[in-house]
């Protein structure tokens, strides 16, 4: 390394005080921002054996570029209590993507939005029952349905409002 730069004492102080000095600023920033998704959008989707529009909502999100893993199981309760979805806002499948659990037939313009938005104290979003007209239930009719943000504290406000297929 004939040609390599001298590296004295003053070229050292510069350098060490940049990175001391830049090293807070890109740790804080990078801090300050929720994490973000990169590559496939992977949602494990946890059915019932007997409950064919759980398929119609699995391809609805396939369809919207999320990759499922589908996982089918007797009872779905002690999924939906890990998750924090009170009995209340309960549907007849359960997705869990990035923490939080997606219930029911929730659009996935409403999973892109939270995924998205990641509102403080959020868990959960959920379209309970089985709206007609929701994603999975098109064949069921058209009927108005809201989809709910479930907080931490069990509480829910109304995140989206749909009109049905």
């Amino acid at each position: 390394m004939a040609n390599a730069p001298m590296m004295t004492r003053r070229n050292w102080l510069v350098s060490s005080l940049a990175l001391i000095t830049a090293g807070p600023l890109v740790a804080g920033s990078a801090m300050a921002r929720p994490p973000r998704q990169t590559g496939p959008r992977q949602i494990t989707i946890y059915k019932t054996p007997w409950c064919g529009c759980c398929d119609g909502w699995v391809s609805h999100m396939r369809e919207a570029g999320y990759v499922t893993q589908v996982r089918v199981l007797q009872d779905l309760a002690p999924i939906r209590a890990e998750h924090g979805v009170p009995d209340r806002l309960a549907s007849c499948h359960t997705g869990v993507i990035s923490g939080y659990a997606i219930e029911g037939h929730v659009p996935a313009s409403d999973v892109a939005r939270l995924l998205r938005e990641r509102p403080t104290g959020a868990r959960a979003l959920s379209a309970p029952g089985m709206p007609a007209g929701s994603p999975g239930m098109e064949a069921a009719g058209r009927q108005p349905y809201v989809t709910w943000l479930i907080t931490d504290d069990g509480q829910a406000q109304v995140f989206g409002r749909h009109n049905g297929a």
